[in-house]
């Protein structure tokens, strides 16, 4: 990503704590709705949006036992959207975008559900291995203005009761989220 022009997109402060100085950052808020509103706001601020590498960090639960660490996922779901309905009122819910970058067999399921409950937990793990609530908003904003969109999430949870934990389990989080940027993005 050296060279490129990335802006780094974050739901929480805590978890762009420890973004590297000169990085360009967004603070989006927690929710889809939040993220994709942010992140369309600071894209339309460059000439050519569409230049933008957009780098979306931040946490994520875990759908299945012992998934630990840093993940890019190549695919992300729009989970709580109700996509036959939209299909059957003629209209393409694109409850799946596929991002051209990470690993296209590595899945995050993004949705305005806080996941605590082991039946959407499995429900969720039948067709991802990480859930957030701004992944896909980050990348369907980007997408609509032709940027290129990674999204890099650290697992902070197994999005059971343990979940509930996350405002003491991020910091750890941001220190692995900062070293990758280091690293990927510079700063």
């Amino acid at each position: 990503m050296t060279g490129e022009t990335v802006l780094v997109a974050a739901a929480t402060e805590a978890e762009a704590a420890r973004v590297p100085d000169g990085v360009p950052l967004v603070v989006t808020g927690m929710g889809k709705t939040a993220a994709a509103a942010a992140t369309a706001r600071a894209l339309a601020a460059y000439p050519d949006p569409s230049s933008v590498h957009v780098v979306n960090i931040g946490t994520a639960g875990a759908l299945h036992d012992g998934l630990t660490g840093l993940f890019l996922p190549g695919r992300v779901l729009n989970h709580d959207l109700d996509a036959v309905a939209v299909r059957a009122l003629g209209d393409d819910p694109q409850e799946w975008l596929e991002l051209g970058t990470g690993d296209t067999a590595f899945a995050l399921a993004s949705g305005d559900v806080f996941v605590t409950d082991p039946v959407v937990r499995a429900r969720l793990a039948a067709q991802a291995q990480l859930v957030d609530m701004e992944g896909y908003a980050v990348a369907y904003a980007a997408r609509a203005v032709g940027a290129r969109v990674t999204l890099v999430k650290h697992v902070s949870d197994a999005a059971d009761e343990s979940a509930w934990d996350w405002p003491a389990l991020v910091a750890a989080s941001a220190v692995v989220l900062g070293d990758w940027l280091a690293d990927h993005v510079g700063g």
